[in-house]
């Protein structure tokens, strides 16, 4: 992603304070992107209107989407200066009928907003969020209700060591889009990287094993492979955060003590057994995160949905 220049922004009709817009907007600003604020909406007792007609059940269908129409199109009618035009689809299912959209237009990324649970202070995904994760083929921004700062910190999340070329690409195109992003935003960028803890049973069953030595070593190689990739992007190798731990109690942690603003993850969705642990992996990460998201696929990578 080394330009957005068409944004779909997923309008929610159950807030009325539009995060994904404002996020769209600010990125908007500065790419001179044009943004569509989509809205799928649907409702079952319109087609169970037994009463009506085909022709009266169609024009109600209509009359509904209109008003939807009208709604987003008061939402951003003050942004005179920006390319924005509004969208309503009718459709049951709202992560198809977003990712068809975005097959059909091309979009650069799709922004929609998260749902900030009160009481926990934390994110929750809904059933849409997550089918976004694992099947829209473009980058998807999952925001929450806080504005990007000023010289804020980005987190690119990478798995360093990984032999599988698909899994070295994807770890290249993460620290890419990542660094795009904090040139948008005016952010520092870390990068951070896992590593297992030494197997306790390999310790008690084998009395010469060495677990201290083998910590050191499985370190070292992690450090070793997260700074040759990030000497590749010209990023310092005091910016890497090599810690020994699962991916979703490391990341989430380091980005809670950098008070970071958005943690950049690539998952290869559910296609095939090693993608499905892959994405367990992420989907983990994603879970335990108090903070926006960007979402990233794989160059090449085809949605279940495409035909």
């Amino acid at each position: 992603m080394d330009k957005i220049k068409r944004i779909l922004t997923v309008i929610d009709p159950t807030k009325e304070q539009q995060n994904s817009l404002e996020r769209s907007i600010s990125l908007a600003q500065k790419t001179g992107a044009k943004i569509t604020a989509f809205l799928s909406i649907y409702d079952f007792s319109y087609e169970m209107t037994t009463m009506l007609s085909k022709e009266e059940r169609e024009a109600m269908r209509l009359a509904v989407i209109k008003d939807r129409e009208e709604w987003i199109n008061i939402q951003i009618e003050k942004y005179t200066n920006l390319n924005i035009q509004a969208k309503v689809v009718w459709h049951n299912r709202p992560y198809e009928a977003i990712i068809e959209e975005v097959l059909d237009e091309q979009f650069d990324i799709v922004i929609k907003s998260t749902h900030q649970h009160d009481t926990l202070k934390s994110v929750i995904f809904t059933p849409t969020d997550w089918h976004l994760i694992r099947k829209c083929p473009t980058p998807v921004l999952l925001v929450k209700d806080k504005a990007w700062p000023e010289h804020g910190e980005i987190i690119a999340a990478v798995n360093s060591v990984s032999d599988n070329e698909q899994h070295q690409e994807l770890n290249k195109r993460i620290v890419k889009d990542a660094l795009f992003i904090c040139d948008l935003a005016d952010a520092s960028l870390s990068l951070v990287n896992t590593y297992p803890a030494t197997p306790v049973n390999i310790a008690i069953e084998i009395p010469e094993f060495n677990p201290s030595q083998y910590s050191e070593a499985v370190k070292k190689h992690h450090e070793d492979e997260t700074w040759s990739l990030a000497s590749k992007f010209n990023i310092a190798k005091e910016t890497c955060i090599i810690e020994e731990g699962l991916p979703e109690d490391v990341i989430p942690s380091v980005a809670d003590k950098k008070s970071a603003e958005l943690v950049v993850i690539g998952t290869v969705g559910r296609t095939g057994l090693s993608a499905a642990l892959i994405g367990n992996t992420a989907e983990h990460v994603i879970d335990s995160l108090d903070c926006d998201v960007l979402a990233l696929k794989p160059d090449g990578y085809k949605s279940p949905l495409e035909n």
